[in-house]
């Protein structure tokens, strides 16, 4: 390019130079005028051809014939357009087929902008939810899907796990929302269909539950034949008597099994209510104190409870009750003899808070993540020795559910465990409300 325009300079020094000589000789500026404005008509008509060549453009691929630096300029500026046009062409067909993917899914795919209206949706989120194409584009998402679980789920800003809920055009299909944030405050909402999956797990639970109700009645039969067995069979024989004792305890570790089922099938089974009712921690959690201690007494733990007198939750207390006994329960089990369990209710800006730390044996942290999970035992053998149902902490996490609330466990082997429930701030109640 540099070499260009000297060529150019030159010829521009050439052309003035002769019409300076020519003005000399001839003693008149005419010659020099004209070779000026020769140049200057040139330039003109290059510019003009160049301005008609843009807007016929991309109709004229070719350039204007031309030589010098405007000749350089028509050649290097053709270079860069086809080289843009290629790329874009490119990138069209990258988009393209893009496009015609997403159509393709048999999953929503949906794009909301910053401000929550509707950007862009493919053929299945026509189907899935009713979206129109074109009178809805630009609607606000919480007016084509309007339920206040949804409202509430986006209000929230959590989009950590998705939520599920019924297609607005067929409550009998359900849906599974999974929203993923990018750009500039933008959403990727994906909305898949889960009635299948929706349909067994409701079968799971209720085959769980039923099983579960159908037990009770014979175990319930066997325990009084058996309590009434004990009763009656004289002290002499030892080994009856022994045989029957192991079969009444197997009896009420079946019963103890069957009731945490049944109890995880109506927490699972039934809707979460508002849970308004104002529940005093403080007689909750001493009560849970001393049937903590009465547990294992030959353990001689020390069990520190640390609650105001006015802790209150918006709850219920039943459900409460078995979430916080079963933590503390857990400690006093699986803490050795002489240990020490600590539980604190506290409150601050995010909410309210109770915690359960002991200093027992710990727990690795690969089973930390699933031992919410039911029947999920890190050991198996000490399970059995404490005689747990491996059901305690799954009733825990589904109470919480229930209550907005979630679990946090913290452990490092050897050195001990802390099991926190965190409840939103929401759930505190007032102070001035009696």
């Amino acid at each position: 390019m540099n070499f260009t325009i000297a060529s150019e300079l030159r010829r521009i020094l050439f052309l003035l130079a002769g019409g300076f000589l020519l003005s000399w000789y001839f003693n008149t500026l005419w010659p020099a005028v004209l070779a000026a404005l020769a140049y200057i008509v040139f330039s003109t008509t290059q510019l003009v051809r160049f301005h008609r060549w843009l807007r016929q453009y991309p109709g004229n691929w070719e350039p204007p014939e031309s030589f010098g630096a405007w000749g350089d300029l028509f050649d290097n500026l053709y270079r860069m357009l086809r080289k843009e046009f290629t790329a874009r062409d490119e990138l069209q067909q990258l988009i393209t087929r893009a496009e015609s993917s997403v159509t393709a899914l048999r999953n929503a795919i949906i794009v909301v902008d910053k401000r929550g209206r509707l950007e862009y949706w493919n053929q299945a989120a026509e189907r899935l939810l009713g979206f129109r194409s074109p009178e809805d584009h630009r609607q606000t998402f919480t007016n084509l899907v309007r339920d206040p679980r949804f409202v509430s789920y986006l209000q929230s800003g959590n989009f950590e796990h998705p939520i599920d809920l019924p297609s607005p055009l067929d409550d009998d299909v359900q849906l599974e929302f999974t929203i993923t944030r990018f750009g500039a405050g933008e959403w990727l909402v994906v909305v898949r269909d889960v009635t299948r999956l929706h349909n067994l797990e409701q079968m799971r639970k209720d085959f769980v539950a039923n099983v579960s109700h159908e037990l009770k009645t014979p175990l319930t039969v066997l325990k009084g034949y058996l309590e009434t067995l004990l009763d009656t069979i004289p002290a002499e024989q030892k080994r009856v008597l022994r045989a029957l004792m192991q079969m009444s305890q197997q009896s009420q570790r079946m019963e103890a099994l069957i009731d945490d089922l049944l109890l995880l099938a109506r927490l699972e089974g039934t809707e979460a209510g508002q849970h308004t009712q104002r529940v005093q921690l403080a007689p909750i959690l001493r009560r849970l104190r001393q049937d903590g201690l009465a547990t294992d007494p030959e353990k001689n733990h020390e069990l520190v409870l640390e609650v105001d007198p006015a802790a209150a939750l918006l709850g219920d207390p039943a459900e409460l009750q078995s979430a916080f006994s079963n933590l503390i329960t857990n400690a006093v089990k699986y803490t050795p003899a002489n240990g020490r369990i600590e539980v604190r209710w506290w409150e601050d800006d995010a909410g309210g808070h109770l915690s359960v730390l002991d200093n027992g044996p710990g727990i690795e942290a690969r089973h930390v993540p699933r031992l919410t999970e039911r029947f999920y035992r890190p050991d198996s053998s000490r399970v059995t020795q404490t005689g747990g149902t491996g059901l305690g902490l799954a009733i825990t996490k589904h109470v919480l559910i229930r209550h907005n609330a979630r679990l946090e466990i913290k452990s490092t082997p050897g050195k001990g465990s802390t099991f926190t429930c965190h409840f939103p701030s929401y759930r505190l109640p007032p102070q001035n409300e009696e």
